[in-house]
C-alpha cells in the first residue's frame, strides 16, 4: 500500500486551511497514496476558547468536504483531527478515518490530553477539550489500522493495545510543539514503530500560528524496524512511502517481540494509579 503524510501550517482561517488541504490531498493522490493522512486540528489552530467557538459537528461543513474528496478521488482519507461539538461544555478532539464511498469507517477522539508546561507556555488542552475513552482499529482494506493523536504518542500501553488488536498501520496526526519536537518526535515515533512492528504514518503541523504556537514538522512514515521511509521538509508539504507488508511479516516472524509477550505476568505495582 502506498501511503501520505499530509504536512500544513494551519492558523485559524478554516477556508486557507481547507483550500490547503484539499490541494496537498489531490497531489498525494496523484502520486500514487491509497491512504492520505491530515494532521492534528487540520481545519483550525488557535487558543481553547476560539477551538470551541469553531468547533463543528461531524456532519459539518470540514468533514462534508473531506468526505467529497475521499469520494471523488477514491481513497482513504484520514481527517487527521477536528474540533469536536459536543453535547457538553467542551469540545472532542476528533479523528475520522473515512473511506474510498466518502462514509466514515471509524471514529477516535483523543484520549489523553496535553496539560503540560514547554517553553514558558502553559497548555491545558483539558480546560477546553472533552478526553476520549475508546480505543480505536478499523479496517482498510485488508489492513487493521490503529488511530492515535499527537501526545497519545507519550502512551505505549495506547499503541501496544492497538498491534495486539491487530493493527499493522498507526496512523498519528499531529501538532507536535517545536521545543519537544526538536528531541522527542523521531525517537518516540521510531520507538512506537519498533515496539510494536507496525508502520508510523505520522503527518504534523509545521511553523508558527497565533498567537503563541510553534510546530516542529517533520512528518513522518516509519517501517516496523524503525527505518525513516519518510520525512517532510519544513513546509507545507506531503511525503508518501510504499508499505511493505511482507516485509513486515518476515520482522515480525523473525524477531517475534509481540508473541513473546507474557501478559500474565505484566501487574500493576501495588498503589500504583491505574
Amino acid at each position: 500500500m502506498r501511503v501520505a503524510a499530509v504536512q500544513l501550517n494551519s492558523s485559524a482561517e478554516k477556508e486557507r486551511n481547507l483550500e490547503a488541504a484539499e490541494s496537498l490531498v489531490r497531489a498525494a493522490v496523484g502520486a500514487g497514496a491509497e491512504l492520505v493522512a491530515l494532521p492534528e486540528k487540520w481545519n483550525l489552530i488557535g487558543p481553547g476558547e476560539q477551538l470551541l467557538a469553531g468547533a463543528e459537528p461531524l456532519s459539518g461543513p470540514t468533514l462534508s468536504a473531506a468526505r467529497s474528496w475521499a469520494r471523488e478521488l477514491g481513497v482513504h482519507l484520514l481527517a487527521g483531527s477536528i474540533p469536536e461539538r459536543s453535547e457538553g461544555e467542551k469540545a472532542f478532539n476528533t479523528s475520522v478515518l473515512i473511506g474510498p464511498d466518502g462514509e466514515d469507517v471509524a471514529v477516535y477522539r483523543k484520549i489523553h490530553m496535553f496539560d503540560v508546561d514547554v517553553g514558558g507556555v502553559a497548555y491545558r488542552e483539558s480546560e477546553h477539550e472533552e478526553a476520549g475513552s475508546e480505543i480505536v482499529t478499523a479496517p482498510v482494506g485488508e489492513l487493521t489500522v490503529g488511530l492515535s493523536v499527537c501526545y497519545d504518542l507519550r502512551f505505549p500501553e495506547l499503541f501496544r493495545i492497538l498491534a495486539v488488536g491487530g493493527a499493522r498501520v498507526i496512523t498519528l496526526p499531529s501538532a507536535f510543539t517545536l521545543l519537544t519536537g526538536r528531541d522527542h518526535w523521531e525517537v518516540l515515533v521510531r520507538a512506537r514503530a519498533i515496539e510494536n512492528q507496525v508502520f508510523m504514518v505520522a503527518p504534523n503541523q509545521v511553523g508558527e500560528a497565533p498567537p503563541h504556537y510553534s510546530s516542529y514538522g517533520r512528518s513522518a512514515i516509519v517501517d516496523p524496524w524503525g527505518v525513516v521511509l519518510a520525512m517532510a521538509p519544513d513546509e507545507e508539504c506531503f511525503v508518501v512511502a510504499e508499505l511493505d507488508l511482507a516485509a513486515q511479516d518476515r520482522i515480525r516472524a523473525a524477531l517475534p517481540s509481540l508473541a513473546n509477550r507474557r501478559p500474565e505476568t505484566y501487574v500493576w505495582p501495588e498503589g500504583a494509579p491505574v
